[in-house]
């Protein structure tokens, strides 16, 4: 539903939209939070317990955390435009491009119709797949 600006448009009119915002926050951008929050407890954890020789590799978690942190980020402002457009009739036009989920039907829509964050989501490979390799490369010296 547009209510004007695009800040105005985020708030929620009913305890159904807020449920449905909420949902969105914990899955989309909780998600890239507690991984960065799991990264840098595996981090400190090696940092702490293990080794001099694996030093390395919890900087190299940590590094990790901070990347996925950034992008957690990136993700919470990409996310806030989830409720809101830029007109009506761009709305209208992204509900007939989008492809009707099977036993929803009838039901009210929340927002603009969910589209996976393309961007954000080669960014997170591109990051865990440097870090996997500079992983290996890593665990062959020591």
């Amino acid at each position: 539903m547009y209510r004007g600006h695009r800040r105005n448009s985020f708030l929620p009119v009913d305890i159904s939209e807020l449920n449905e915002l909420r949902a969105r926050h914990r899955t989309f951008d909780g998600a890239y939070r507690r991984t960065a929050l799991s990264n840098l407890g595996y981090a400190i954890t090696v940092l702490r317990l293990f080794d001099v020789r694996f030093y390395r590799i919890g900087v190299l978690f940590l590094v990790l955390s901070t990347l996925v942190l950034g992008l957690s980020y990136m993700r919470s402002r990409h996310s806030r435009h989830d409720f809101a457009d830029q007109s009506p009739e761009k709305m209208s036009a992204l509900y007939h491009q989008a492809i009707p989920t099977k036993g929803q039907e009838q039901a009210r829509e929340f927002g603009r119709p969910f589209v996976t964050a393309g961007f954000e989501i080669l960014a997170m490979t591109t990051v865990v797949f440097a870090v996997e390799v500079a992983l290996l490369l890593l665990i062959l010296q020591v």
